[in-house]
């Protein structure tokens, strides 16, 4: 399975907002979930990783952008 962090997915920081968007629909929908550790100048912590097909299902198929604009489904 092909596990991704937003992050990874997105291209860009998805900040705390988005993340527990994404958390609470994976939740709902009994997505597992994994975690890794990220640290660099920006952040120290723990990420979560999700499927690749769950991440595509919640923004749309478009890897989280379309002409350059963030898309913001869910």
């Amino acid at each position: 399975m092909d596990m991704m962090s937003l992050y990874d997915y997105l291209g860009r920081a998805a900040g705390p907002e988005l993340g527990k968007r994404v958390a609470a629909a994976a939740a709902a929908k009994n997505i597992t979930f994994g975690s890794r550790h990220v640290e660099n100048k920006t952040y120290n912590g723990e990420v979560l990783l999700y499927p690749k097909s769950f991440l595509d299902e919640y923004f749309g198929g478009k890897q989280g952008t379309t002409n350059g604009k963030q898309l913001l489904k869910g």
